[in-house]
């Protein structure tokens, strides 16, 4: 049995039902947990009844040092505080329980993971972490880090000491900016490698999973899970992609498509409760993010075409 972990509000319900259906699809045996930010989402995920969903509401598990920072930080930020906090409550949980994947709720499987898991289990380490893998044209490791909170696994035992470490420094900081080094709580794997050499374990093959930042490097058809990054739903139920990275076609036919279907199942699960799905969407802040995003590629590119020279 896989064991995996999530987190997401009532916002991004139709993302984590998405989340939920590829796991259904692709894994024969698997637990998916998921950290309910708000009541609404662990009282709507109660009533649909998932069979393979065990339900953890925040209320009931914030910590001391989690209540004592969630005031400082905006919704998002202290969603990327709890982040290291989810395998520890699922191991509370569930003492049998001896390793657990953390998932973004935007991962969406397209096939089994299990060969994933089986080179990890050969590494002999005890956490997996994945490469961002950026195409040389929209690479921001220097500012958001080398490697991608998307897909961790994380064992009992050894792996607590480097989740432990992670769980404190993002108590210290986590923040939506780049500051002394640091960006959310994804900057601090940069040093993992060597920080933690014999018990952190980099996915070698790094086209297996796919974001808007590498899909202009990789096929679609390579990865296991895709990371819909950026795609955000209106009110009107459409969805709106990630203007500043450019997504080849067969990837959009592929990808995209197939996970819009899904959303529409995942809107007709809601309205079977008469949930109404929520706008994701800002307008105002949207769009400012939408020309920061553009100015920032075209940015990057310019580095990059001078590179090449």
């Amino acid at each position: 049995m896989l064991h995996f972990v999530t987190l997401f509000d009532s916002l991004y319900l139709p993302q984590g039902l998405n989340l939920y259906q590829s796991m259904q699809r692709h894994l024969d045996s698997f637990t998916l947990w998921i950290l309910c930010i708000d009541d609404v989402t662990f009282d709507v995920l109660d009533e649909l009844k998932l069979s393979n969903a065990k339900l953890l509401r925040l209320s009931e598990l914030e910590t001391p040092e989690l209540r004592s920072v969630k005031s400082t930080r905006t919704k998002a930020e202290y969603c990327w505080t709890l982040t290291p906090f989810t395998p520890r409550f699922v191991f509370q949980a569930d003492t049998t329980i001896n390793q657990v994947t953390y998932v973004d709720a935007d991962l969406w499987f397209r096939k089994s993971p299990l060969a994933v898991f089986e080179e990890f289990e050969a590494s002999g380490k005890s956490v997996l972490i994945t490469d961002h893998a950026y195409a040389p044209e929209y690479d921001q490791s220097t500012t958001s880090g080398q490697y991608c909170v998307q897909f961790m696994v994380f064992s009992k035992g050894r792996g607590e000491l480097v989740r432990k470490w992670w769980e404190e420094r993002c108590i210290e900081w986590c923040y939506a900016r780049f500051e002394n080094g640091l960006f959310g709580d994804q900057k601090y794997l940069d040093d993992w490698p060597t920080r933690f050499k014999n018990e952190v374990h980099v996915m070698s093959a790094q086209h297996l999973v796919l974001a808007p930042w590498n899909m202009s490097r990789f096929p679609y058809s390579a990865a296991f899970a895709v990371h819909l990054h950026g795609l955000k739903i209106s009110q009107h139920l459409k969805t709106y992609l990630p203007i500043a990275y450019t997504i080849p076609h067969a990837t959009d036919v592929h990808v995209y498509t197939p996970y819009k279907n899904d959303l529409k199942k995942s809107f007709a699960m809601l309205a079977s409760i008469k949930l109404s799905v929520r706008s994701q969407l800002n307008v105002r802040d949207y769009w400012i993010n939408v020309i920061k995003l553009i100015i920032k590629s075209i940015f990057l590119q310019k580095i990059y075409q001078w590179t090449r020279r």
